[in-house]
């Protein structure tokens, strides 16, 4: 695979000189068949997806806006596929200008920046509805590694090996780091978070694809029902 490329901070174009070339080879027509068609698959799911998301995404929309101040939506940088970067959509959790003193941070348990409602829509992942938007524009899949800040993947691709291969496939809503781990808290945890991303990257295929949907949804329902 060579050595990691060097990332810098750019608003336009790549983050990655070189780009980091696929892990599965072009030649396997399997896989390429599979390739071709995830991102079809990603349209047709997505679309159906927030037009049955539209009713709860509205509602949310309207707490957030009676109880703080501030855009309902919240747009942030992330670095993609190849490290192309865009602006990840997100339904807004914090309250204005939470970064102003602290600059980029994880958030954490007890977080004073996030609001009361959202405690609730992170608790519940309503906040991540709008990244449909993402997928159907083509900067995300539904399953795949989650996208990082520019800062962060600057870091860790200085202090974890590998670290850059994450970006050889579109990042996901959700992905088999999810279902398997917990949020990042430590650089510990995006180091075995990261080998999971590796793992689905080798192994990606439809039945891995729909069984993570199929625990996340799992997880959901679950953390509805307590």
């Amino acid at each position: 695979m060579g050595k990691p490329p060097a990332l810098m901070q750019k608003t336009t174009a790549s983050l990655l000189e070189p780009r980091a070339k696929p892990l599965f080879s072009p030649q396997s027509l399997a896989r390429r068949s599979y390739v071709d068609a995830k991102r079809l698959v990603d349209f047709t799911f997505a679309l159906a997806l927030l037009i049955v998301s539209l009713p709860p995404i509205f509602f949310c929309a309207f707490i957030i806006k009676l109880t703080s101040k501030g855009p309902v939506f919240y747009k942030q940088q992330r670095v993609g596929m190849n490290g192309r970067l865009f602006d990840i959509v997100k339904l807004r959790t914090m309250r204005m200008n939470a970064e102003e003193q602290t600059g980029p941070v994880w958030a954490k348990n007890n977080d004073p920046r996030i609001t009361w409602i959202g405690r609730f829509l992170r608790k519940s992942h309503l906040d991540e509805l709008p990244q449909l938007i993402n997928v159907l524009k083509g900067d995300m899949s539904l399953v795949g590694p989650r996208p990082e800040r520019t800062i962060f993947v600057n870091e860790f691709n200085r202090s974890i090996s590998q670290y850059y291969k994450r970006l050889c496939v579109k990042p996901g809503i959700t992905g088999l780091a999810q279902v398997r781990y917990k949020y990042d808290e430590t650089i510990l945890d995006v180091r075995r978070k990261l080998a999971y991303d590796l793992l689905y990257i080798k192994k990606m295929c439809w039945y891995l694809d729909f069984s993570i949907i199929l625990l996340t949804l799992g997880k959901l329902l679950d953390r509805g029902a307590k």
